[in-house]
């Protein structure tokens, strides 16, 4: 496969228990692209997501991450999950968990280097934790740990970012800042969105991969509120967080 793509996938089929979650999935993301995936609950963005980390394995087809197996790429990609379980009584702070985002690169036993501190000090900062480095995860608020999680992905020095869900506890102000993040960390990396909040991330992506089972590929230019309920299965509207309307579905207007 090319390695000009970050992401490469060929007929890929997956199915759990003999239920299938997705098939003919044919999808490449070319290096240095923002993209957004859609989809509904159930729909596979997950399961899209965990095989592209390699913690999955397609049960037909080939998957690609700059040209090699994904378990032969996992240093090369930042994952941040919607939520992650920590023990409330194991007293990790926020630079401990920001240092996990290393390992992968220090190895699984002796101390961090310098160069650890120094990636995962620049990851808090970034995100807006560094002042809160010495605090426990468990006494951040929701949106925190988000931000952390992120921070965490992001310590790994990756080429492709993987982001489940990034702003689901993320007031607005701070999805804004977040994003603009984003569209500053998309001048050296790929980065892959799963996000219901259209109307917000189309002015960041080039293109939106819809999930149901298969994929589906449209530039950001062609989303409009109908193509959206066919693909979530009711009416859905596309709100920009200024409210302005991008394109109601079934309205010539936006609602009063």
């Amino acid at each position: 496969m090319d390695r000009s793509y970050a992401i490469d996938i060929a007929d890929l089929w997956f199915a759990y228990n003999g239920h299938s979650i997705l098939r003919e999935v044919s999808l490449r993301i070319p290096v240095g692209e923002r993209v957004c995936i859609v989809g509904p609950n159930g729909g596979g963005k997950t399961t899209l997501l965990k095989l592209m980390l390699g913690l999955l394995r397609p049960n037909r087809g080939v998957i690609r991450i700059f040209g090699h197996a994904p378990d032969h790429a996992r240093r090369r990609i930042g994952y941040a999950p919607q939520h992650a379980q920590f023990d409330p009584t194991f007293p990790v702070s926020v630079m401990d968990v920001t240092l996990m985002g290393r390992i992968g690169k220090a190895g699984l036993f002796g101390p961090y280097r310098r160069a650890d501190r120094l990636a995962a000090t620049e990851a808090l900062e970034k995100v807006g934790l560094y002042d809160l480095r010495r605090r426990r995860m468990t006494e951040l608020s929701g949106g925190q740990r988000q931000r952390l999680l992120i921070a965490r992905a992001m310590a790994s020095e990756p080429d492709l970012l993987l982001l489940d869900e990034p702003t689901a506890n993320l007031d607005i102000g701070v999805e804004q800042d977040f994003y603009d993040l984003l569209r500053t960390l998309s001048e050296r990396l790929t980065i892959v969105v799963v996000s219901h909040d259209i109307g917000f991330v189309s002015d960041l992506v080039d293109k939106v991969v819809c999930v149901r089972e298969t994929v589906a590929v449209h530039p950001t230019a062609e989303l409009t509120g109908h193509l959206m309920s066919e693909l979530y299965g009711h009416d859905v509207r596309l709100i920009r967080h200024d409210h302005d309307c991008l394109r109601p579905a079934d309205r010539g207007g936006c609602d009063g």
